[in-house]
């Protein structure tokens, strides 16, 4: 696939198959996120990947009990065959920015030194590198945030406690029973900014 059409047809997938992903499928999945773009070369990425329905309840177990579950809008959502946990490593962009050849900007004493956490946005950068990847071998994909479960989805899983949880990809096949319009968010009937670039100035 070109990746103009992996950029247009790139959506939010919120109902799966029970269908499993093929190992080398995940593989690529995982392997584009690893080679996303990284300040410094800090490599402050770690995923925690539940594949299966005895790991991905783990999840669920944390973040949707079975008292809120029967009525949880995405039904579909649970069946996602793999979640991968995204957490980031602000010590290590702390850490590289102290050294020598980075250090000019300041950056390298503590966290608050950073205006923009760019631990954030290579995080961003790599679960967009997964998304795409995703759906150019034919995959469903979704990020959802962890919010108010990320301290005890850190510690179902055995995140470090210096990590950052960002959020959670579900992968999976699409859910053959919807049509392509069917089971996406709310926020997808908003309109599209035509005004988001400026040329030159604002």
């Amino acid at each position: 696939m070109e990746l103009r059409d992996a950029l247009a047809q790139r959506h939010m997938v919120r109902s799966f198959s029970t269908e499993p992903i093929a190992p080398e499928a995940l593989g690529a999945v995982l392997d584009a996120a690893t080679r996303s773009p990284s300040a410094g070369n800090s490599q402050g990425l770690d995923l925690v990947v539940l594949e299966g329905p005895d790991r991905t309840a783990r999840y669920w177990d944390v973040t949707l009990p079975a008292s809120r579950r029967a009525g949880f809008r995405w039904q579909g959502l649970l069946r996602a065959p793999v979640l991968v946990v995204v957490a980031a490593d602000p010590d290590r962009y702390v850490a590289r920015y102290g050294e020598p050849d980075k250090a000019r900007p300041g950056l390298g004493e503590e966290r608050s030194a950073w205006t923009v956490p760019f631990w954030h946005v290579d995080a961003g950068m790599a679960v967009m590198a997964m998304l795409l990847r995703a759906t150019d071998l034919g995959l469903g994909a979704l990020f959802f945030g962890i919010f108010e479960h990320a301290a005890a989805v850190a510690s179902a899983l055995g995140v470090p406690e210096d990590r950052e949880l960002v959020g959670t990809v579900a992968l999976g096949h699409p859910d053959p029973n919807l049509a392509a319009t069917e089971g996406h968010g709310r926020s997808a009937d908003r309109p599209r900014r035509t005004d988001q670039i400026h040329h030159g100035t604002w």
